[in-house]
Parts: C-alpha cells; structure tokens; sequence
C-alpha cells in the first residue's frame, strides 16, 4: 500500500510542475512599475486613418444649425497685440489635440494625414518629404507637394489665429491658444500656398473658396470651429453662410 501511494505521489509532481511557469535562465522577473520608474519616451509614428480627422461635408441642414448655435458680432474688433508667438511655437507637438505628444510636429501630422502616396525622410517615421493632395480643397486642383517647394502646400487654420486673436483669444491662458492653433481635428487643412495666402484672416463674410464643391463645407467647418471654441463670427459671415445654404445639399 505503502509502495503504490509513493508511485503517485511521484507521477503527480510533474504534473503539477508542469503547469507552473518559471523564469529563464538570465531573464529577469516581472515587477510592477514603481513610482520612480520613468516611462519612456514615445516613438514618433505615422499617421494613419484612424488618427485623421473625420471628413465633413456641408448641408443646408447642418450648416443652419451652426448657426443656431454660435454668437454674432456686428462687426470683428480690434484687439492689439497679436503675434503669431502668441498661440505658441509654429506647429508644436505639445499640445491637447489630435496627435499632440506623439513625436511628430503638427505640420507633419497634417501632410501625413491628407497627402496621399506620402514619402517621409530616412527612418523619422515623421518628416513628410513628398506626396500628392489629389483635390486640393480651395482650388479643386491635384498639387503634388516636395519639401523643398514647401509652400506650394500649406497648412491653414480655417478659422484664423489673428481672427481668433481679436474674437476673443486674447484673454485666453496661452496653453489653450496652442491647443487652438494645432487643432488638426476641426480647424487645420492641407491646402494650396497662393489660395492660402488670398484667403489671409478673412472668414466667410470676406473670402470663400474659389472651388464652389467646397464652399458649403468650408463655412461648415468655419462655424463648427467657431462652436468648438466659443469663439463669435460676424454679422458678415452670418449673412455669407445663410447664402450659401442655397447651393448646399
């Protein structure tokens, strides 16, 4: 009797070792992170789709509705003293939006979002070198962009910091003027250099895209950014987006 319950003891134990895990030789043990351990500093990356911001396209419906929601002013005053240092460094990755802290400026963010068959430089898995913005939104027209002829492809806030600046920005805390100014999920496009530079600070009331498939989802944009950041728009820009529901869906 004695002699059997020893058998089993001994085909037991292997069973149950074999069940159990243990460290290799060399390897070193798990442990919990402590306080004083440092997280390490996230790798740049490329965007992809699900970090792009969701495309918008602009109704009657929807843009009636911004407006239902956004405050008017007469006319845009006139604050003194804006910079563009004002909102921050140009395209700074240390900011609250879409894609802050990832490694990559915001610029760069931008272009490898919207550019397609992009090209970045060496291994950054970041600087966006070369691509194409098959229908460039202000002009309707396909841009091929290269780093050396830079500003042929801009990055435009649609609702301009200087505008932002006299609208209400200038009291803000400067951290929510950076998060502001590197919004590329509501307020920062891809677009044509010389359209950039004619559309300057203007809103809607002043300028609107010289491609019409675009204009409705332009002011869209314009006065959901103007919502997001309780910012006003003009009495102009108003009348402009009431007009332009007539050719909107």
């Amino acid at each position: 009797m004695k002699h059997r319950l020893l058998t089993a003891m001994l085909v037991l134990v292997p069973v149950v070792l074999a069940g159990c895990s243990f460290p290799q030789a060399g390897a070193e043990p798990r442990s919990s992170p402590t306080p004083s351990t440092r997280p390490s500093k996230p790798s740049p990356s490329r965007p992809t789709a699900s970090s792009s911001p969701v495309p918008v396209t602009g109704t009657a419906k929807a843009i009636i509705a911004e407006l239902g929601r956004v405050r008017v002013l007469a006319i845009r005053p006139e604050a003194p003293g804006y910079r563009r240092d004002q909102f921050g460094q140009a395209w700074s990755d240390d900011h609250a939006g879409l894609g802050g802290h990832n490694g990559c400026d915001t610029r760069n963010d931008v272009l490898g979002a919207q550019l397609q068959a992009r090209k970045y430089r060496g291994r950054s898995q970041c600087v966006v070198i070369a691509g194409t913005l098959v229908a460039e939104p202000y002009t309707g027209k396909r841009l091929e962009f290269r780093k050396e002829a830079a500003a042929e492809i801009q990055i435009d806030h649609i609702y301009p910091l200087s505008r932002a600046w006299d609208m209400g920005a200038a009291k803000w805390p400067k951290q929510r003027r950076v998060d502001f100014a590197n919004d590329a999920a509501s307020n920062l496009i891809a677009v044509s250099g010389p359209a950039n530079a004619s559309k300057s600070d203007s809103g809607p009331g002043e300028w609107l895209p010289i491609n019409r498939a675009y204009r409705c989802t332009y002011v869209l944009r314009y006065l959901q950014v103007a919502r997001k950041w309780s910012l006003p728009i003009t009495a102009a820009d108003r009348d402009s987006a009431r007009t332009i529901t007539h050719i909107c869906r």
